[in-house]
């Protein structure tokens, strides 16, 4: 991207709380933090925070389920100082002992504080309900108990099985040209040594679903929030862009069918959305909203019958909004990727986890050539009562009336 004047390097890890054994749940999260207590050549945080701060710079790090990645964000003409402090950081980390103790409550605090956010935490609540049995049903931040347990000798062992260059990949993107990033790749991460003592890839989920399922997390909040999802399927579907169009539909954007009916028409949500969310052989559709708990059965209710009324046909898709919903995804998309790291994220994502990388173009492509009888036919393969799951964080004492809205 030689018309930009930044340039993001990003180092993933096919690895996440997945592939954790139960008694350590939360040290790939963990690890991530680590990573950033120092390295051999600069062994402080404070020396590497100082690295990045004199070019300018911006750093940070996530961990999901499946992956892990660090990143810095730099000038083009501060790039091999980006890749030095960020290999150093991820190949050679110090791990010191006082830092593991210290972080602990630093990781403690942060998880308290998902657990004082519904809007975030029913996320956690909802999956643990639809993955239950499943390491797909873990937090990533895993547990207090888990955290405290966690020793020197963990992160070792951790890194000897998943951290290995036929697991990894560093995505450069931005003000530079390929030359530049293969000679720095090699560089600073050529030394890297295969050493994989794992080929575990986390435990398959096999779903077997067969009834509606809900969980209650009972809280004294001033609002319900609440995810109503149906199972779906994994990242390399083909019909996937079928079903984000459908998606588009039913809560893409503020004229889709679920902000107009739960927010415009009946005032019962700030924020109500519909998103997509995959995994390698697993996904879902769900709709998340908070309301008022006095309102939560009637905000589910209509969720309900705008989801198997789309599937049903009661509620018809128009040639005018299929189009409106493909250039959401479009717009969206493009308006995304004109940050380098949304950019590095597009490729090195797909790489990671697709049999094919595709360009931005080719997926534009792809949502073109999705017809209206495309979405229904996605819609009444999802929308199955027997699939459904509801999740809810609120201040509720009895199941029971949410339990007959499902069935």
């Amino acid at each position: 991207m030689p018309s930009l004047e930044s340039v993001t390097v990003c180092v993933w890890v096919k690895t996440g709380s997945r592939n954790e054994e139960k008694n350590l749940n939360g040290i790939s999260h963990f690890l991530e933090h680590m990573v950033f207590k120092g390295g051999a050549k600069r062994p402080t945080a404070k020396q590497i925070s100082e690295a990045v701060d004199s070019i300018g710079g911006e750093f940070n790090a996530a961990t999901n389920k499946d992956w892990t990645n660090f990143y810095i964000k730099a000038r083009p003409k501060n790039l091999e100082t980006a890749f030095d402090v960020l290999s150093d950081m991820v190949l050679a980390p110090i791990l010191n002992k006082e830092e593991i103790e210290r972080e602990k409550g630093t990781i403690i605090q942060e998880l308290n504080m998902y657990e004082d956010t519904p809007m975030i935490k029913i996320g956690d609540v909802f999956e643990g309900l639809m993955f239950n049995g499943n390491p797909l049903a873990w937090d990533v931040g895993g547990e207090e108990k888990t955290v405290r347990n966690t020793t020197q000798r963990d992160f070792v062992r951790y890194r000897e099985k998943y951290y290995y260059p036929e697991n990894m990949i560093v995505s450069i993107s931005g003000g530079v040209n390929e030359k530049t990033a293969i000679n720095l790749s090699k560089k600073y991460f050529g030394s890297f040594k295969s050493n994989p003592k794992s080929t575990f890839k986390g435990l398959p989920f096999k779903g077997t679903q067969n009834k509606p399922q809900f969980r209650l997390k009972s809280k004294k909040n001033e609002q319900a929030h609440f995810i109503l999802g149906f199972v779906g399927d994994g990242r390399n579907y083909e019909g996937k862009f079928a079903q984000a169009v459908l998606s588009s539909i039913l809560g893409g954007g503020m004229s889709s069918r679920l902000f107009i009916e739960v927010r415009e028409r009946r005032g019962l949500a700030y924020s109500v959305r519909n998103f997509i969310d995959r995994y390698q052989e697993t996904g879902y559709i769900a709709t998340y909203a908070g309301v008022d708990p006095k309102k939560a059965e009637e905000a589910i209710s209509i969720v309900l019958d705008q989801c198997y009324g789309l599937a049903s046909g009661q509620f018809p898709i128009s040639i005018k909004e299929l189009t409106k919903a493909k250039e959401y995804i479009k717009g969206h998309l493009a308006l995304g990727l004109e940050d380098t790291s949304a950019v590095g994220e597009f490729f090195a994502f797909q790489e990671l986890f697709s049999p094919k990388v595709l360009t931005p173009e080719e997926v534009y492509e792809k949502i073109d050539k999705v017809r209206v009888k495309d979405v229904l036919k996605e819609a009444k393969k999802l929308f199955v009562p027997s699939q459904l799951n509801l999740a809810i964080i609120g201040p509720f004492r009895g199941e029971g009336k949410f339990v007959k809205l499902l069935q």
